[in-house]
C-alpha cells in the first residue's frame, strides 16, 4: 500500500477543492491522516477512481 500526497494525487487526477465535497459524498477517497497537519490518500483507491 502507498500513500500519495496531494501534490501527487494533483498529478494523477485535476484535484481542486471541490474534491472534499466529493469525498464527504463517497465518489472520492478519504484521505489519511498521517500526523497533525499532514494526510495522504491511498494509491489503490485514487487509481481505482480514476477509471
Amino acid at each position: 500500500m502507498r500513500i500519495l500526497s496531494k501534490r501527487q494525487v494533483k498529478e494523477l487526477v485535476l484535484y481542486s477543492p471541490q474534491h472534499t465535497r466529493l469525498e464527504k459524498a463517497g465518489q472520492f477517497p478519504k484521505r489519511v491522516q498521517l500526523g497533525s497537519n499532514r494526510v495522504g490518500w491511498v494509491e489503490d483507491e485514487v487509481l481505482e477512481c480514476r477509471v
